[in-house]
Parts: C-alpha cells; sequence; structure tokens
C-alpha cells in the first residue's frame, strides 16, 4: 500500500509536542509492514536541518493556485531518520512558513489552508497517486475538503483520507476569505451547517469539521477520548458532527516509539536496565539525585514531566509537590510554561524551594534529562484535566515508573489501577482517580506511596506489570492498516 502522511509537524525536525511523534512513528511502523510511505510537511525557517539528510530540491516549479493567480513554490526532498520527507518552500511575500515559529500567527489558518492546497497540488503535477492520504489536526484539515470539490475532478479521483483528530480543542475558525483564496468559493454552499459552518458561529467555517465531514474515516488518538469527544464537553463543539458520522469515527491508541524510549537501549541512561534486570534503575535513581543535587536517601520519589499549563492540571501538579514535601518524599518537575501567570507561580515556587533536598523544580524542557528523570522515578503524577492519549505515562511504564493519573482520554485506556480496576492483577500497572480537587490525587499519592513503603514486593510486581506491557506502534499500525484497507475498497 501507498500511503501520503501529510501533517504541520514530524519528530524531529519539526515538533512541539505529542503530533510529531506520532506522524513519525506510525510512518515507520507502516514502512516496517512493507508498505510505502512519504510525509509532506512545510519547510519552516525553524526545522531542525541537521536531522535532515540529503536535504535537495526535488521539484522546482510548483505554482499552487490562490486567489486569481499562482504562488511559486520548490519542493524538497530528504530523509528524516529513514523517512521520506518532502519540503514545500512557498516564494511569496506571505512568508508562510518562516516566521521563526511554527503557529501563534493571526494569519494560522491561511498559511495552513495554502499548505493543504499546495500538498494536493504537488502530489497532482508530481504524478502521485497514493492509496490513502493520512491528514493530521486541524491544519490539514480542509485537504479532504479539497480533494472532493476539486482535486477529485482533476486527475485524483481514487484517492481516500483517514483524517486524524489530535487535539479537538485547536479546530481553525476562520473567515470566508479562505474560500476565494482556496478556490472553494461558493460560501453559500460551504456555509450550510452540513459542510464547513462552525456549530457555535454561523458566519464562520471551522478546518477541523471539514475534514470530519469529508474524509472517508476519521480517528482520534485513543478509545475513550473518542467516546469523551463525541459525549462530552471535550469535542469542544464538536460532538454533533462526531455523532453524525459515528459510522466512521473510532479511536485508536497512539504507540511509543521504543527505538527512543528502552531503558535497555537509552543511551541517556548511566545503567540501562530491563525487566530482567531492574536493579540498574536504583542506579539511575542515585544519578539522578547526584545530578540535581538531592539528599541520598531511603524515600520514594515522585516525577511529573511535561508543559505546564491548565490541560495538564497544573494547580494537581502543585498539591503533588505538597504532599511530597509534608510526607516526606522527593518531588522532581521538568516542564515550562507558554502562560506568563503559570510561569510565574512556578518560578515562585522554584526559588522558594532553590535550596530544598528534597525539590528540584527544572523551568525548561531538556530531553537527556527527561530520560533520568522517567529512569530514576518512582512515581509518576498525571492529573491531567485533558488528555486525548498521553505519552508521559507510556514511558513511564517502560522505565517502571509507577504512573498516578487522573480517570480521563488515553489515561483510561493506559493505566489499570492495582486496587481497583477489573483487569488481572498482571496487568494492573499504576493509579487512578477521578475527581480533580486536591483530594482526589492525595489519596491517589497516598496510595502509591503507602505501597512502596509498607509492601516493597507488591509495588514492585506493579513496576514490572507495567515494563512487560506491549505499548509499541504495533498495534496502531494494524489497526490503521484495517482503517486504510477499509476505506480503499468501501
Amino acid at each position: 500500500m501507498y500511503a501520503v502522511m501529510v501533517a504541520s509537524e514530524c519528530a524531529p525536525v519539526a515538533q512541539t509536542g505529542g503530533l510529531g511523534d506520532v506522524v513519525f512513528g506510525l510512518s515507520r511502523e507502516l514502512e516496517i509492514r512493507g508498505n510505502a510511505v512519504e510525509i509532506i510537511l512545510p519547510k519552516y525557517d525553524r526545522m531542525r536541518y541537521d536531522r535532515i539528510w540529503g536535504l535537495t530540491k526535488s521539484f522546482n516549479d510548483l505554482w499552487v493556485p490562490w486567489y486569481g493567480g499562482a504562488i511559486h513554490c520548490s519542493v524538497w526532498f530528504g530523509f528524516v531518520e529513514g523517512r521520506k520527507c518532502f519540503f514545500i518552500e512557498p516564494h511569496s511575500r506571505d512568508n508562510f512558513f518562516s516566521r521563526g515559529a511554527y503557529y501563534g500567527m493571526n494569519d494560522d489558518a491561511m498559511r495552513f489552508a495554502f499548505f493543504s492546497k499546495a500538498a494536493l497540488e504537488f502530489m497532482l503535477k508530481a504524478g502521485k497517486r497514493p492509496d490513502i492520504i493520512h491528514c493530521h489536526d486541524w491544519q490539514t484539515g480542509l485537504l479532504p475538503v479539497l480533494l472532493f470539490e476539486i482535486y477529485k475532478y482533476h486527475g485524483m479521483p481514487h484517492q481516500r483520507v483517514c483524517y486524524t483528530v489530535h487535539n479537538f480543542r485547536h479546530q481553525g475558525v476562520a473567515g470566508t476569505d479562505i474560500l476565494q483564496a482556496t478556490g472553494l468559493s461558493r460560501p453559500e454552499y460551504f456555509l450550510h451547517h452540513d459542510r464547513l459552518r462552525d456549530n457555535a458561529n454561523r458566519g464562520a467555517i471551522n478546518f477541523m469539521k471539514g475534514g470530519i465531514v469529508y474524509s472517508n474515516f476519521v480517528t482520534t488518538v485513543s478509545p475513550q477520548h473518542a467516546w469523551e469527544a463525541r459525549c462530552t464537553d471535550q469535542g469542544f463543539g464538536l460532538g454533533p458532527t462526531l455523532n453524525i458520522h459515528s459510522g466512521k469515527f473510532a479511536g485508536v491508541l497512539n504507540g511509543l516509539d521504543y527505538a527512543s524510549w528502552n531503558p535497555e537501549i537509552d543511551r541517556h541512561l548511566p545503567v540501562r536496565y530491563g525487566p530482567n534486570n531492574v536493579q540498574g534503575k536504583y542506579r539511575d535513581k542515585e544519578a539522578l539525585r547526584h545530578r540535581l543535587w538531592l539528599r541520598q536517601d531511603f524515600k520514594p520519589i515522585i516525577a511529573y514531566v511535561g508543559r505546564l499549563d491548565d490541560q495538564k492540571g497544573v494547580d494537581l501538579i502543585r498539591q503533588s509537590l505538597f504532599y511530597a514535601l509534608d510526607h516526606g518524599v522527593q518531588f522532581v518537575l521538568l516542564g515550562s510554561s507558554s502562560t506568563p501567570a503559570i510561569e510565574e507561580r512556578f518560578g515562585g515556587l522554584k526559588r522558594r524551594f532553590n535550596d530544598h533536598p528534597d525539590i528540584h523544580l527544572e523551568l525548561s524542557f531538556n530531553a537527556e534529562l527527561s530520560h533520568l528523570i522517567y529512569a530514576g522515578s518512582d512515581i509518576l503524577v498525571m492529573p491531567s484535566l485533558y488528555e486525548p492519549c498521553g505519552l508521559a505515562q507510556l514511558i513511564a511504564l517502560k522505565y517502571g515508573t509507577i504512573p498516578v493519573v487522573r480517570a480521563i482520554g488515553g489515561l483510561c485506556d493506559t493505566v489499570f489501577d492495582a486496587h481497583h480496576s477489573g483487569k488481572p492483577q498482571q496487568e494492573r500497572n499504576g493509579f487512578v482517580f477521578h475527581q480533580t480537587d486536591p483530594p482526589a490525587v492525595e489519596s491517589a499519592l497516598h496510595r502509591a506511596v503507602g505501597l512502596w513503603h509498607s509492601y516493597p514486593e507488591e509495588f514492585r510486581e506493579l513496576m514490572l506489570n507495567g515494563m512487560r506491557q506491549d505499548y509499541s506502534w504495533s498495534d496502531a499500525g494494524s489497526k490503521y492498516l484495517g482503517i486504510y484497507d477499509y476505506i480503499r475498497h468501501k
């Protein structure tokens, strides 16, 4: 099968979060299974060009219809850790992808509408006719619309689209000028509630809604989140649309790239270990304490690794720190925030506990350090208010670090409570709480810390359960190939 991924991110060259990991990890899994996969990305000025091998111009004269004229583009090709990637570079005064940042511009909707149009125009002119075009998030939501309304009449009638929503919060709501720019035109047609009209704003179009309506199949990144998006406010207004199209909507749990996240081969760790040799984890715990100037003592370490924003439950992260402080437990945090108020709040905590022998806050992102924290900690806290899939808990499980999570999204699909899960004992791997108040997270942490102190053999068995579970891309790869095959023959 021949598949083309069209996305705004791909690890490790252009990435702000989990989207880039998924595009790369799924592409590699599909290739391992014998499929031909190519990835189309914007050519950003801030990409990690040192991670692209053999970058060369492969298509020099791509003219993308835009408003009443066309924008000249070059298309570059290079390998990203073995993946075949094409990068679209527009030459125009709009300067779409040379902004010093991936997102956050007032014209983001126009920028990514152009990218979707350019990706299709490139496939058309370069003679690429994939069986499947796999689009990701709001940035490529217009691609299935353009394919169905324009490009299928100009030489691409047989291509099928799988559309994956990674985050329903950001949907690409924009004005109807997008329709004129892309050649879709006919605002009275597209502003129908069955097509692109935003469910909350009758005068606006919604890229993500367009992707859901026009694609052949829609996925999100965990089965639980698929239900939440349809049946709760976590669809952010798109629940009615998803219910109308429920026959082509499913949740497929993201995988974890075990080539990057595996304590048995992790080059960032002082000592490597695995489920058959877990002793190395305790030496990594000593190394973590040495690195962060924590005292060497017989007590567990609770960690938080990730963004600091409201979605992640910042108030409960803060509460976890004070729980650790009050119960003789060490606490480590690695994360940063783009919200000034949150950044200042945690900056104050860092100054307050800067010399504390049991607390360390690292208010930045440091990939190398994150590996050591996952390996050296005993417990990982994830009190998310909203978590479509989550990668941190999957990493923690692989590294033998017990996750303490809120029962939401993909956390429900991957973490099973040591005491209350209906799963068999050998499948239980963490601690789960439901409410969003401080007593809820404290209760779960208390059970985890209590097990560490009072029942070390049971705690160790819980660790090993997590380490033995397989959350690689293998299962997701099989499911996506099943979806591809289904829509090809439908």
